[in-house]
């Protein structure tokens, strides 16, 4: 389903991103360059790289991780879509839930907003949980407060001395 993408004032969203397949560096090269591309958006700010062990399901490479704040006029729903379109247009198939994949681009927080549809929570229900969403969101918000978590400097320390993460750099 294709969601109008009538402009909407702009707000601060960040997006997560991850690939474990197909050289995964040249993956979220390319995606950057997608979101770049999106109308009525510019990425604003993207983190450093971060080498993670999979959650889940085990029996696949480490992922390449980081996360982008896109300023945006397009409205959350219609965001999405344009995530899913770029994840497909990069082999995106889901055949094992947390499986391995070429990319993965989760909308982690579209500003201030709270949402539960479809196929959408905002902010991402995981991500507090999550140490390859949180140090590198803290990295480029520290600032940040998650509503009924906290500040996301705090937990990604917690995080990566609990689960571990390595900075690749850029």
């Amino acid at each position: 389903m294709t969601v109008s993408s009538t402009a909407v004032a702009p707000v601060i969203a960040y997006v997560g991103l991850g690939s474990n397949l197909a050289s995964p560096d040249e993956q979220l090269d390319s995606a950057l360059r997608a979101l770049m591309a999106l109308p009525d958006t510019r990425v604003v700010r993207t983190s450093s790289r971060y080498r993670t062990a999979p959650i889940g399901y085990a029996d696949q490479p480490d992922f390449i991780n980081a996360v982008a704040a896109l300023e945006t006029a397009i409205p959350m729903r219609a965001l999405l879509d344009h995530l899913l379109r770029i994840e497909r247009e990069h082999g995106r198939v889901r055949e094992i839930p947390n499986g391995p994949r070429t990319l993965d681009l989760d909308l982690l927080l579209y500003g201030d907003e709270r949402y539960e549809g479809p196929g959408l929570t905002v902010p991402h229900p995981r991500m507090h949980e999550r140490a390859f969403v949180m140090v590198p969101l803290a990295e480029i918000a520290p600032r940040l407060e998650l509503i009924g978590y906290g500040n996301a400097a705090e937990l990604a320390k917690a995080l990566a001395a609990e689960q571990g993460i390595s900075m690749l750099g850029r």
